[in-house]
């Protein structure tokens, strides 16, 4: 009776071995780039806390006893499978973070193979999986494809208290006025950071709580619903503050550490319908090994039935194959964009400055094009592409890449709709860094995520980053003339009214 399970044993041990080098051959890469993402500060990530905390509550469960010494081997293969063909997706497409999903498929199959689902202590190994996805860069990803969705969704509900309570209030997309104060729901305030640490919070409750399918997706809907509705709730109470300062005291609402602590105070309200429905779903109870003898038995099977040996060593070749195919990225920009800077502005010659190599191969690998030049005491930066998502972005994420220290200073509307930035260098010098995103079709924004929200709705147009620097101790009035006269020069016409 007992010889059975040692002779599986000595007829797995190697193909498992095998298998385990060919899941880590895929994953090695998505890892290194994972852990980039965590250092970059471009990327400005808390991925390594996320870590931290599956982890922890990985440690927490398998230091329990165990209850059950039967594992389904099949699902673990069955994932190697479709990690691999998602690395393959990632590698050809060169989309980093697709290949680094095939980490959450592994941290499903190692949860699986600890059995922590069958630990006096359980956890599910596949919300833990979840929960382990909010390590990558999601809040970047979401920021800019459906960032303005939410913007949108957030304006739309606060204007409609607002407009119940104050007088003289109105609203045009996502900005609202206020008795005559422009209050924006710009990206900062799309809701995005706040959702995904409630969503985080969910995936880690739920990885103790163990609910069923539909428990958990209706738990992921109160979730989501919680997030946006907390959200609203915030933008209220900024517009509220911007507009009538006077009923806070005179604080400025917008400045550390009141901006920040009323984010802190919201997303803890927003977690406390997660924390009633996890208490309604929580199950106490541990696997009773002993209860399900039969099942057992039909779950222990050997990983392969038949040439383990020889298909592992295939999943390993196919592994190697696959981190070695060429890169052929789908979002690569038009080769022929050029960018033509003004000869002069404001009455000063442009100096042109020259990208960085590393800039140049970017460019040359994904299309586009880039030009900088200096005016007097003013830098001009130009990024023109018909692939705004993936040239695109926002001046901190290269800011702080370069070791600057970046402030988000807000949105004016002055001139060009502009999302501005305060930079300081480590010497201590500080810029004025003003960033919009002009379109072809007239479209001029201040974020990504605008932007590409525009391009797919006409993908066939080109987009450019129009970056102005300046010292930051300028007067309003000087910035101001700079802002125009590179307006004049570029020749941009909006065609959005300005409210």
């Amino acid at each position: 009776m007992h010889s059975l399970p040692v002779q599986l044993n000595d007829k797995t041990i190697i193909p498992k071995f095998i298998f385990g080098a060919a899941a880590l051959v895929l994953a090695i890469d998505p890892v290194l780039w994972l852990v980039q993402t965590w250092r970059d500060p471009s990327y400005d990530s808390s991925g390594f806390i996320v870590f931290c905390v599956c982890a922890g509550i990985f440690l927490w469960s398998i230091t329990s006893d165990r209850l059950s010494h039967k594992v389904n081997l099949g699902l673990p293969l069955f994932l190697l499978t479709v990690s691999s063909l998602t690395r393959l997706v990632g590698q050809v497409f060169a989309i980093n973070v697709i290949g680094a999903t095939t980490l959450v498929l592994d941290v499903y199959a190692i949860g699986h193979l600890a059995a922590v689902g069958f630990r006096k202590r359980p956890i599910s190994p596949g919300w833990l999986a979840v929960c382990f996805a909010f390590s990558l860069p999601l809040e970047r990803i979401i920021q800019r494809t459906i960032g303005y969705g939410l913007q949108s969704i957030s304006a739309d509900g606060a204007c409609l208290v607002l407009g119940n309570i104050f007088d003289n209030v109105r609203c045009n997309g996502i900005r609202i006025l206020i008795d005559h104060q422009d209050v924006l729901v710009d990206l900062p305030c799309s809701g995005a950071r706040a959702l995904l640490l409630l969503l985080l919070f969910y995936s880690a409750c739920m990885s103790v709580c163990r609910p069923g399918f539909a428990k958990g997706i209706v738990g992921f809907g109160i979730t989501l619903l919680s997030g946006i509705l907390v959200n609203v709730l915030r933008i209220i109470f900024l517009a509220t503050g911007i507009a009538y300062p006077n009923y806070f005291m005179g604080i400025d609402v917008m400045q550390t550490p009141w901006h920040d602590l009323s984010g802190l105070v919201f997303l803890a309200i927003g977690c406390l319908p997660v924390i009633y429905w996890a208490l309604l779903v929580y199950n106490p109870n541990p696997f009773q090994g002993n209860s399900n003898d039969k099942k057992e038995r039909q779950i222990e099977k050997p990983l392969l039935r038949i040439n383990p040996l020889y298909q592992a060593v295939g999943f390993l070749m196919l592994a190697s194959v696959i981190i070695n195919l060429p890169r052929q990225p789908i979002d690569v920009a038009k080769p022929n964009i050029k960018v033509n800077l003004p000869s002069w502005i404001h009455g000063n010659i442009a100096t042109p400055v020259s990208l960085f190599p590393k800039e140049k191969a970017y460019f040359i690998k994904y299309g586009g094009a880039a030009a900088k030049a200096i005016y007097g005491e003013h830098g001009l930066l130009i990024v023109k592409t018909s692939a705004p998502l993936r040239h695109l972005h926002s001046p901190e994420e290269c800011l702080r890449g370069l070791g600057f220290d970046v402030q988000y200073k807000g949105v004016s509307h002055k001139i060009l709709p502009t999302a501005i930035y305060k930079a300081t260098a480590s010497d201590g010098a500080s810029y004025r860094v003003a960033v919009s995103f002009v379109s072809s079709h007239g479209h001029v924004v201040s974020n990504v995520s605008e932007a590409v929200w525009n391009w797919m709705q006409q993908p066939e147009g080109t987009w450019y980053a129009l970056q102005r620097i300046s010292p930051w101790n300028l007067e309003d009035i000087e910035s101001n003339q700079w802002d125009h006269a590179v307006k004049a020069a570029m020749d941009i016409r909006t065609n959005q009214p300005l409210i």
